[in-house]
Protein backbone atom coordinates (compact mmCIF):
# COMPACT_ATOMS: atom_id res chain seq x y z
CA UNK A 1 0.00 0.00 0.00
CA UNK A 2 1.47 3.36 -1.07
CA UNK A 3 1.79 6.25 1.39
CA UNK A 4 -0.94 8.16 -0.45
CA UNK A 5 -3.39 5.26 -0.19
CA UNK A 6 -2.56 4.85 3.52
CA UNK A 7 -3.24 8.53 4.09
CA UNK A 8 -6.48 8.27 2.12
CA UNK A 9 -7.51 5.27 4.22
CA UNK A 10 -6.75 7.19 7.43
CA UNK A 11 -8.65 10.17 6.15
CA UNK A 12 -11.61 7.98 5.22
CA UNK A 13 -11.53 6.20 8.56
CA UNK A 14 -11.26 9.53 10.36
CA UNK A 15 -14.19 10.83 8.36
CA UNK A 16 -16.18 7.70 9.27
CA UNK A 17 -15.30 8.20 12.95
CA UNK A 18 -16.31 11.85 12.79
CA UNK A 19 -19.56 10.93 11.04
CA UNK A 20 -20.35 8.23 13.60
CA UNK A 21 -19.51 10.64 16.43
CA UNK A 22 -21.76 13.26 14.90
CA UNK A 23 -24.52 10.68 14.58
CA UNK A 24 -24.02 9.72 18.22
CA UNK A 25 -24.09 13.35 19.22
CA UNK A 26 -27.26 13.88 17.22
CA UNK A 27 -28.81 10.82 18.84
CA UNK A 28 -27.80 12.09 22.27
CA UNK A 29 -29.26 15.48 21.42
CA UNK A 30 -32.49 13.75 20.39
CA UNK A 31 -32.61 11.74 23.61
CA UNK A 32 -31.90 14.84 25.68
CA UNK A 33 -34.50 16.72 23.72
CA UNK A 34 -37.05 13.96 24.33
CA UNK A 35 -36.17 13.91 28.02
CA UNK A 36 -36.55 17.67 28.20
CA UNK A 37 -39.88 17.47 26.39
CA UNK A 38 -41.08 14.78 28.81
CA UNK A 39 -39.96 16.89 31.78
CA UNK A 40 -41.73 19.90 30.34
CA UNK A 41 -44.89 17.83 29.86
CA UNK A 42 -44.69 16.61 33.45
CA UNK A 43 -44.21 20.17 34.69
CA UNK A 44 -47.20 21.27 32.63
CA UNK A 45 -49.30 18.41 34.00
CA UNK A 46 -48.25 19.30 37.56
CA UNK A 47 -49.08 22.92 36.92
CA UNK A 48 -52.46 21.91 35.50
CA UNK A 49 -53.12 19.65 38.51
CA UNK A 50 -52.05 22.36 40.94
CA UNK A 51 -54.21 24.85 39.13
CA UNK A 52 -57.17 22.47 39.19
CA UNK A 53 -56.61 21.83 42.91
CA UNK A 54 -56.47 25.55 43.54
CA UNK A 55 -59.56 25.99 41.41
CA UNK A 56 -61.41 23.22 43.28
CA UNK A 57 -60.40 24.82 46.59
CA UNK A 58 -61.52 28.20 45.41
CA UNK A 59 -64.72 26.63 44.04
CA UNK A 60 -65.48 25.03 47.42
CA UNK A 61 -64.71 28.35 49.10
CA UNK A 62 -66.96 30.16 46.66
CA UNK A 63 -69.68 27.51 47.25
CA UNK A 64 -69.41 28.15 50.99
CA UNK A 65 -69.56 31.88 50.36
CA UNK A 66 -72.66 31.41 48.19
CA UNK A 67 -74.32 29.43 50.99
CA UNK A 68 -73.48 32.15 53.51
CA UNK A 69 -75.00 34.87 51.31
CA UNK A 70 -78.33 33.12 50.76
CA UNK A 71 -81.57 34.28 52.36
CA UNK A 72 -84.51 32.16 53.57
CA UNK A 73 -86.44 33.36 50.50
CA UNK A 74 -83.71 31.90 48.25
CA UNK A 75 -84.21 28.47 49.85
CA UNK A 76 -87.80 28.19 48.63
CA UNK A 77 -89.52 28.53 52.00
CA UNK A 78 -93.10 29.79 52.28
CA UNK A 79 -93.79 33.32 53.49
CA UNK A 80 -95.35 32.15 56.77
CA UNK A 81 -92.13 30.26 57.63
CA UNK A 82 -89.99 33.27 56.71
CA UNK A 83 -92.15 35.34 59.09
CA UNK A 84 -91.56 32.70 61.78
CA UNK A 85 -87.77 32.90 61.31
CA UNK A 86 -87.92 36.70 61.53
CA UNK A 87 -89.92 36.49 64.76
CA UNK A 88 -87.20 34.25 66.21
CA UNK A 89 -84.46 36.67 65.04
CA UNK A 90 -83.14 34.13 62.52
CA UNK A 91 -82.06 36.76 60.02
CA UNK A 92 -80.01 34.58 57.65
CA UNK A 93 -79.78 30.81 57.16
CA UNK A 94 -76.65 29.04 58.35
CA UNK A 95 -74.48 27.00 55.97
CA UNK A 96 -76.16 23.69 56.76
CA UNK A 97 -79.62 25.25 56.42
CA UNK A 98 -78.72 26.81 53.05
CA UNK A 99 -77.33 23.50 51.79
CA UNK A 100 -79.94 21.04 53.09
CA UNK A 101 -83.32 22.81 53.04
CA UNK A 102 -83.66 22.99 49.20
CA UNK A 103 -82.61 19.32 48.89
CA UNK A 104 -85.16 18.20 51.50
CA UNK A 105 -87.89 20.23 49.78
CA UNK A 106 -86.88 18.49 46.53
CA UNK A 107 -87.65 15.12 48.14
CA UNK A 108 -84.11 13.78 48.59
CA UNK A 109 -82.77 11.74 51.49
CA UNK A 110 -80.15 13.87 53.27
CA UNK A 111 -77.09 13.41 55.47
CA UNK A 112 -76.08 16.69 57.10
CA UNK A 113 -72.99 17.22 59.22
CA UNK A 114 -72.15 20.42 61.07
CA UNK A 115 -70.85 21.60 64.42
CA UNK A 116 -73.09 21.89 67.46
CA UNK A 117 -74.93 25.21 67.46
CA UNK A 118 -74.93 25.55 63.66
CA UNK A 119 -78.71 25.29 63.24
CA UNK A 120 -79.11 21.60 62.38
CA UNK A 121 -82.57 21.35 63.98
CA UNK A 122 -84.02 24.18 61.87
CA UNK A 123 -82.38 22.60 58.79
CA UNK A 124 -84.87 19.72 59.00
CA UNK A 125 -87.72 21.38 60.96
CA UNK A 126 -88.37 24.14 58.40
CA UNK A 127 -88.82 21.92 55.30
CA UNK A 128 -90.85 19.35 57.30
CA UNK A 129 -93.22 22.10 58.49
CA UNK A 130 -93.57 23.43 54.94
CA UNK A 131 -94.47 19.98 53.56
CA UNK A 132 -96.83 19.38 56.49
CA UNK A 133 -98.70 22.65 55.81
CA UNK A 134 -99.21 21.57 52.18
CA UNK A 135 -100.76 18.21 53.12
CA UNK A 136 -101.51 17.86 56.86
CA UNK A 137 -102.49 14.37 58.03
CA UNK A 138 -101.86 11.87 60.84
CA UNK A 139 -98.32 11.25 62.02
CA UNK A 140 -96.34 13.14 59.38
CA UNK A 141 -92.79 12.98 60.81
CA UNK A 142 -90.92 10.88 63.37
CA UNK A 143 -87.78 12.38 64.94
CA UNK A 144 -85.54 10.05 66.95
CA UNK A 145 -82.91 11.35 69.38
CA UNK A 146 -80.51 9.59 71.76
CA UNK A 147 -81.42 11.69 74.82
CA UNK A 148 -84.58 12.99 76.47
CA UNK A 149 -83.21 16.52 76.84
CA UNK A 150 -82.52 16.78 73.13
CA UNK A 151 -86.07 15.58 72.39
CA UNK A 152 -87.52 18.44 74.47
CA UNK A 153 -85.17 20.94 72.82
CA UNK A 154 -86.24 19.82 69.32
CA UNK A 155 -89.90 20.04 70.37
CA UNK A 156 -89.36 23.65 71.47
CA UNK A 157 -87.97 24.54 68.02
CA UNK A 158 -90.89 22.88 66.20
CA UNK A 159 -93.34 24.65 68.51
CA UNK A 160 -91.73 28.04 67.88
CA UNK A 161 -91.36 27.65 64.10
CA UNK A 162 -94.82 26.09 63.65
CA UNK A 163 -96.69 28.51 65.90
CA UNK A 164 -98.82 29.92 63.06
CA UNK A 165 -100.27 26.53 62.02
CA UNK A 166 -102.30 24.12 64.13
CA UNK A 167 -99.27 21.93 64.89
CA UNK A 168 -99.79 18.88 67.09
CA UNK A 169 -96.71 17.16 68.46
CA UNK A 170 -95.93 14.51 71.04
CA UNK A 171 -92.76 13.84 73.03
CA UNK A 172 -92.28 10.12 73.70
CA UNK A 173 -89.39 9.66 76.14
CA UNK A 174 -88.69 7.66 79.29
CA UNK A 175 -89.46 9.01 82.74
CA UNK A 176 -92.99 10.16 81.81
CA UNK A 177 -96.33 8.39 82.17
CA UNK A 178 -96.80 5.78 79.42
CA UNK A 179 -100.60 5.89 79.52
CA UNK A 180 -100.65 9.64 78.86
CA UNK A 181 -98.21 9.14 75.98
CA UNK A 182 -100.32 6.30 74.52
CA UNK A 183 -103.38 8.57 74.51
CA UNK A 184 -101.35 11.30 72.73
CA UNK A 185 -100.18 8.81 70.08
CA UNK A 186 -103.74 7.55 69.51
CA UNK A 187 -104.71 11.13 68.57
CA UNK A 188 -102.24 11.01 65.66
CA UNK A 189 -100.00 14.04 66.31
CA UNK A 190 -98.30 15.53 63.26
CA UNK A 191 -94.80 15.33 64.78
CA UNK A 192 -93.56 12.59 67.12
CA UNK A 193 -90.22 13.24 68.83
CA UNK A 194 -88.97 10.17 70.66
CA UNK A 195 -86.10 8.26 72.19
CA UNK A 196 -85.86 4.76 70.68
CA UNK A 197 -86.28 2.77 73.92
CA UNK A 198 -89.56 4.38 75.01
CA UNK A 199 -91.02 4.30 71.48
CA UNK A 200 -90.33 0.55 71.29
CA UNK A 201 -92.12 0.14 74.64
CA UNK A 202 -95.23 1.63 73.01
CA UNK A 203 -94.87 -0.47 69.84
CA UNK A 204 -94.63 -3.65 71.92
CA UNK A 205 -97.42 -2.80 74.34
CA UNK A 206 -100.14 -1.45 72.03
CA UNK A 207 -100.02 -1.70 68.24
CA UNK A 208 -103.36 0.14 67.98
CA UNK A 209 -101.79 3.31 69.39
CA UNK A 210 -99.09 3.55 66.72
CA UNK A 211 -99.94 5.08 63.33
CA UNK A 212 -96.66 5.24 61.42
CA UNK A 213 -97.65 3.47 58.19
CA UNK A 214 -98.20 6.72 56.25
CA UNK A 215 -95.29 8.64 57.72
CA UNK A 216 -93.47 10.97 55.28
CA UNK A 217 -90.29 11.83 57.22
CA UNK A 218 -87.92 9.93 59.49
CA UNK A 219 -85.23 12.06 61.15
CA UNK A 220 -82.32 10.61 63.11
CA UNK A 221 -80.72 13.47 65.05
CA UNK A 222 -77.24 12.80 66.48
CA UNK A 223 -77.29 9.75 64.21
CA UNK A 224 -73.74 8.71 65.14
CA UNK A 225 -75.00 8.05 68.69
CA UNK A 226 -78.18 6.33 67.48
CA UNK A 227 -76.11 3.86 65.44
CA UNK A 228 -74.37 2.64 68.61
CA UNK A 229 -75.07 -0.94 69.69
CA UNK A 230 -77.10 0.53 72.57
CA UNK A 231 -79.92 1.48 70.20
CA UNK A 232 -79.49 -1.23 67.52
CA UNK A 233 -82.32 -3.56 68.56
CA UNK A 234 -84.74 -0.68 69.19
CA UNK A 235 -84.01 0.91 65.81
CA UNK A 236 -84.61 -2.40 64.05
CA UNK A 237 -88.08 -2.71 65.61
CA UNK A 238 -88.97 0.93 64.81
CA UNK A 239 -87.82 0.74 61.17
CA UNK A 240 -90.01 -2.32 60.61
CA UNK A 241 -93.04 -0.18 61.52
CA UNK A 242 -92.28 2.54 58.95
CA UNK A 243 -93.12 2.69 55.22
CA UNK A 244 -90.27 2.22 52.74
CA UNK A 245 -91.20 5.24 50.62
CA UNK A 246 -90.49 7.70 53.44
CA UNK A 247 -87.89 10.48 53.25
CA UNK A 248 -84.95 9.85 55.61
CA UNK A 249 -82.88 12.68 57.10
CA UNK A 250 -79.71 11.98 59.10
CA UNK A 251 -78.01 14.76 61.08
CA UNK A 252 -74.89 14.72 63.21
CA UNK A 253 -71.86 16.77 64.19
CA UNK A 254 -69.65 14.07 62.67
CA UNK A 255 -69.94 11.61 59.78
CA UNK A 256 -68.69 8.26 61.07
CA UNK A 257 -67.83 5.12 59.03
CA UNK A 258 -71.24 3.69 60.02
CA UNK A 259 -72.99 6.71 58.51
CA UNK A 260 -70.84 6.41 55.37
CA UNK A 261 -71.95 2.77 55.11
CA UNK A 262 -75.59 3.85 55.25
CA UNK A 263 -74.96 6.33 52.46
CA UNK A 264 -73.29 3.72 50.26
CA UNK A 265 -76.06 1.14 50.81
CA UNK A 266 -78.90 3.57 50.08
CA UNK A 267 -80.87 2.81 46.90
CA UNK A 268 -82.38 6.30 46.75
CA UNK A 269 -80.57 9.45 45.70
CA UNK A 270 -78.93 10.87 48.81
CA UNK A 271 -77.58 14.37 49.30
CA UNK A 272 -74.59 14.61 51.64
CA UNK A 273 -73.41 17.88 53.14
CA UNK A 274 -70.28 18.12 55.25
CA UNK A 275 -69.83 21.47 56.92
CA UNK A 276 -66.18 21.75 58.00
CA UNK A 277 -65.40 18.16 59.00
CA UNK A 278 -62.11 19.11 60.62
CA UNK A 279 -62.29 18.86 64.37
CA UNK A 280 -61.48 22.51 64.90
CA UNK A 281 -61.66 23.85 68.42
CA UNK A 282 -62.85 27.42 68.92
CA UNK A 283 -59.86 29.78 69.11
CA UNK A 284 -61.15 31.46 72.27
CA UNK A 285 -61.36 28.12 74.08
CA UNK A 286 -58.27 27.40 76.19
CA UNK A 287 -57.68 23.66 76.70
CA UNK A 288 -55.72 22.74 79.83
CA UNK A 289 -54.91 19.64 81.83
CA UNK A 290 -53.88 18.80 85.37
CA UNK A 291 -51.98 15.57 86.02
CA UNK A 292 -52.97 14.13 89.41
CA UNK A 293 -52.99 10.76 91.24
CA UNK A 294 -56.33 8.96 90.79
CA UNK A 295 -56.70 8.32 94.54
CA UNK A 296 -56.99 12.03 95.41
CA UNK A 297 -58.80 13.34 92.33
CA UNK A 298 -61.78 14.48 94.43
CA UNK A 299 -59.51 16.54 96.69
CA UNK A 300 -58.04 18.40 93.70
CA UNK A 301 -61.52 18.94 92.24
CA UNK A 302 -62.74 20.59 95.44
CA UNK A 303 -59.62 22.78 95.62
CA UNK A 304 -60.03 23.88 91.98
CA UNK A 305 -63.70 24.79 92.41
CA UNK A 306 -62.98 26.83 95.53
CA UNK A 307 -59.73 28.54 94.51
CA UNK A 308 -59.50 28.65 90.71
CA UNK A 309 -63.02 28.92 89.29
CA UNK A 310 -64.97 30.60 92.08
CA UNK A 311 -68.25 32.17 90.84
CA UNK A 312 -67.81 30.66 87.36
CA UNK A 313 -70.56 28.75 85.54
CA UNK A 314 -69.19 25.20 85.34
CA UNK A 315 -70.13 21.82 83.85
CA UNK A 316 -68.27 18.82 85.31
CA UNK A 317 -68.44 15.78 83.02
CA UNK A 318 -68.26 12.22 84.36
CA UNK A 319 -68.25 8.87 82.60
CA UNK A 320 -70.85 7.10 84.76
CA UNK A 321 -74.19 7.96 86.38
CA UNK A 322 -72.98 6.70 89.75
CA UNK A 323 -69.89 8.95 89.67
CA UNK A 324 -72.08 11.87 88.64
CA UNK A 325 -74.46 11.44 91.58
CA UNK A 326 -71.63 10.70 94.03
CA UNK A 327 -69.87 13.97 93.13
CA UNK A 328 -73.16 15.85 93.40
CA UNK A 329 -73.76 14.58 96.96
CA UNK A 330 -70.09 15.01 97.96
CA UNK A 331 -69.82 18.60 96.71
CA UNK A 332 -73.10 19.56 98.39
CA UNK A 333 -71.75 18.05 101.61
CA UNK A 334 -68.73 20.36 101.17
CA UNK A 335 -70.97 23.43 100.81
CA UNK A 336 -71.10 23.86 97.01
CA UNK A 337 -74.41 24.60 95.28
CA UNK A 338 -74.63 21.91 92.61
CA UNK A 339 -77.12 19.92 90.57
CA UNK A 340 -76.76 16.73 88.53
CA UNK A 341 -77.94 15.42 85.16
CA UNK A 342 -77.79 11.72 84.27
CA UNK A 343 -79.87 8.88 82.83
CA UNK A 344 -81.04 7.39 86.14
CA UNK A 345 -82.91 10.58 87.11
CA UNK A 346 -86.62 10.84 86.32
CA UNK A 347 -87.60 13.14 83.47
CA UNK A 348 -89.06 15.76 85.82
CA UNK A 349 -85.85 15.71 87.88
CA UNK A 350 -83.75 16.17 84.75
CA UNK A 351 -85.83 19.08 83.48
CA UNK A 352 -85.76 20.69 86.93
CA UNK A 353 -81.99 20.29 87.13
CA UNK A 354 -81.46 21.87 83.72
CA UNK A 355 -83.80 24.75 84.58
CA UNK A 356 -81.86 25.50 87.78
CA UNK A 357 -78.56 25.60 85.89
CA UNK A 358 -79.84 27.64 82.95
CA UNK A 359 -81.41 30.21 85.30
CA UNK A 360 -78.15 30.33 87.36
CA UNK A 361 -79.84 29.26 90.59
CA UNK A 362 -76.90 26.86 90.75
CA UNK A 363 -73.64 27.47 88.91
CA UNK A 364 -72.19 23.94 88.94
CA UNK A 365 -73.78 21.18 86.85
CA UNK A 366 -72.36 17.64 87.18
CA UNK A 367 -73.40 15.61 84.14
CA UNK A 368 -72.79 12.52 82.08
CA UNK A 369 -72.58 12.80 78.30
CA UNK A 370 -76.35 13.37 78.03
CA UNK A 371 -75.42 17.07 78.33
CA UNK A 372 -72.49 16.78 75.93
CA UNK A 373 -74.48 16.66 72.72
CA UNK A 374 -77.04 18.92 71.18
CA UNK A 375 -78.01 20.82 74.32
CA UNK A 376 -77.81 24.58 73.94
CA UNK A 377 -76.78 25.95 77.34
CA UNK A 378 -75.63 29.57 77.24
CA UNK A 379 -72.78 31.24 79.14
CA UNK A 380 -70.93 28.12 80.34
CA UNK A 381 -67.51 29.48 81.29
CA UNK A 382 -65.67 26.30 82.33
CA UNK A 383 -65.88 22.63 81.37
CA UNK A 384 -64.10 20.15 83.66
CA UNK A 385 -63.51 16.61 82.43
CA UNK A 386 -63.52 14.67 85.70
CA UNK A 387 -63.39 11.45 83.65
CA UNK A 388 -61.65 11.53 80.27
CA UNK A 389 -64.01 10.15 77.59
CA UNK A 390 -62.96 7.02 75.69
CA UNK A 391 -63.98 8.65 72.40
CA UNK A 392 -62.12 11.82 71.30
CA UNK A 393 -65.31 12.91 69.50
CA UNK A 394 -67.16 12.93 72.84
CA UNK A 395 -64.39 15.18 74.18
CA UNK A 396 -65.07 17.63 71.32
CA UNK A 397 -68.78 17.63 72.14
CA UNK A 398 -68.11 18.19 75.85
CA UNK A 399 -65.80 21.16 75.49
CA UNK A 400 -68.17 22.58 72.87
CA UNK A 401 -70.50 23.52 75.76
CA UNK A 402 -68.24 26.50 76.49
CA UNK A 403 -66.78 29.33 74.34
CA UNK A 404 -70.01 29.59 72.35
CA UNK A 405 -71.20 32.51 70.22
CA UNK A 406 -67.77 34.19 70.18
CA UNK A 407 -67.27 34.10 73.96
CA UNK A 408 -64.16 32.77 75.69
CA UNK A 409 -63.99 29.62 77.77
CA UNK A 410 -61.75 27.13 79.56
CA UNK A 411 -61.70 23.34 79.50
CA UNK A 412 -59.73 21.51 82.19
CA UNK A 413 -59.10 17.77 82.00
CA UNK A 414 -58.16 15.97 85.22
CA UNK A 415 -55.68 13.37 83.97
CA UNK A 416 -54.59 10.38 86.03
CA UNK A 417 -52.04 7.67 85.34
CA UNK A 418 -54.74 5.70 83.48
CA UNK A 419 -55.62 8.44 80.96
CA UNK A 420 -52.39 9.08 79.04
CA UNK A 421 -53.39 7.21 75.88
CA UNK A 422 -56.85 8.80 75.83
CA UNK A 423 -55.34 12.29 75.95
CA UNK A 424 -52.90 11.41 73.16
CA UNK A 425 -55.85 10.31 71.00
CA UNK A 426 -57.63 13.60 71.73
CA UNK A 427 -54.57 15.68 70.83
CA UNK A 428 -54.14 13.66 67.64
CA UNK A 429 -57.71 14.43 66.59
CA UNK A 430 -57.77 18.12 67.52
CA UNK A 431 -54.20 18.76 66.31
CA UNK A 432 -53.64 20.78 69.49
CA UNK A 433 -51.56 20.09 72.58
CA UNK A 434 -53.25 20.61 75.92
CA UNK A 435 -51.56 23.18 78.18
CA UNK A 436 -50.58 22.21 81.71
CA UNK A 437 -52.65 24.01 84.34
CA UNK A 438 -50.41 25.87 86.80
CA UNK A 439 -50.94 27.67 90.08
CA UNK A 440 -51.98 24.74 92.29
CA UNK A 441 -50.81 25.09 95.89
CA UNK A 442 -50.07 21.48 96.90
CA UNK A 443 -49.91 22.35 100.61
CA UNK A 444 -53.41 23.83 100.49
CA UNK A 445 -54.66 20.71 98.68
CA UNK A 446 -53.30 18.48 101.46
CA UNK A 447 -55.02 20.61 104.12
CA UNK A 448 -58.51 19.78 102.80
CA UNK A 449 -57.86 16.07 102.18
CA UNK A 450 -59.52 14.74 105.37
CA UNK A 451 -62.57 16.96 104.91
CA UNK A 452 -63.07 15.86 101.29
CA UNK A 453 -62.55 12.16 102.08
CA UNK A 454 -65.19 12.36 104.81
CA UNK A 455 -67.68 13.94 102.37
CA UNK A 456 -66.81 11.23 99.84
CA UNK A 457 -67.64 8.49 102.40
CA UNK A 458 -70.98 10.16 103.18
CA UNK A 459 -71.82 10.24 99.45
CA UNK A 460 -70.91 6.57 98.96
CA UNK A 461 -73.02 5.52 101.96
CA UNK A 462 -75.99 7.48 100.62
CA UNK A 463 -75.78 5.68 97.24
CA UNK A 464 -75.69 2.30 99.00
CA UNK A 465 -78.59 3.15 101.34
CA UNK A 466 -80.82 4.35 98.47
CA UNK A 467 -80.00 1.36 96.19
CA UNK A 468 -78.86 3.81 93.52
CA UNK A 469 -79.15 2.43 89.98
CA UNK A 470 -81.09 -0.75 90.79
CA UNK A 471 -84.33 0.53 89.26
CA UNK A 472 -82.56 1.21 85.97
CA UNK A 473 -81.20 -2.35 85.85
CA UNK A 474 -84.69 -3.79 86.52
CA UNK A 475 -86.28 -1.62 83.80
CA UNK A 476 -83.56 -2.57 81.32
CA UNK A 477 -84.14 -6.27 81.98
CA UNK A 478 -87.90 -5.82 81.51
CA UNK A 479 -87.37 -3.97 78.23
CA UNK A 480 -85.01 -6.64 76.90
CA UNK A 481 -87.52 -9.39 77.77
CA UNK A 482 -90.33 -7.44 76.10
CA UNK A 483 -88.27 -6.93 72.94
CA UNK A 484 -87.39 -10.62 72.85
CA UNK A 485 -91.07 -11.61 73.17
CA UNK A 486 -91.94 -9.30 70.27
CA UNK A 487 -89.22 -10.86 68.11
CA UNK A 488 -90.44 -14.36 68.97
CA UNK A 489 -94.02 -13.43 68.01
CA UNK A 490 -92.88 -12.08 64.64
CA UNK A 491 -90.76 -15.18 64.01
CA UNK A 492 -93.80 -17.42 64.68
CA UNK A 493 -95.92 -15.37 62.26
CA UNK A 494 -93.27 -15.74 59.54
CA UNK A 495 -93.16 -19.53 60.09
CA UNK A 496 -96.96 -19.80 59.86
CA UNK A 497 -97.09 -17.77 56.65
CA UNK A 498 -94.42 -19.99 55.08
CA UNK A 499 -96.30 -23.17 56.07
Amino acid sequence: MTLKKLDDTKINSNEEEITSKNENLNNNDKVEKQDNEEENLKEKEENINNTSDENSESESESDDNELLHKSFEDLGLSHWLIDATNNLSMKKPTEIQSACIPEILAGKDVIGSAKTGSGKTAAFALPILQKLAEDPFGVFALILTPTRELAFQIAEQFRALGSSINLKQSIIVGGLDMMTQAIELSRKPHIVIATPGRLVDHINSSTNAIHFKRIKFLVLDEVDRLLDNTFASSLEIILNELPKNRQTLLFSATITPEIEELKNSSKKEMFVYRCNERFDVVEKLVQKYLFIPSMIKDVYLSYILNNCFEDKTIIIFTGKCRTCERLNIMLRELGYRTTSLHAIMSQNERLSSLAKFKSKIVKILIATDVAGRGLDIENVQVVINYDIPASPVDYIHRIGRTARAGRGGISLSLITEHDIELIQNIESLTKKKLIEYEGINENEVLKIMDKVNLAKRVANMHLIDTNFGEKKIINKTKRERSNQKQKNKKAKKVKKSKN
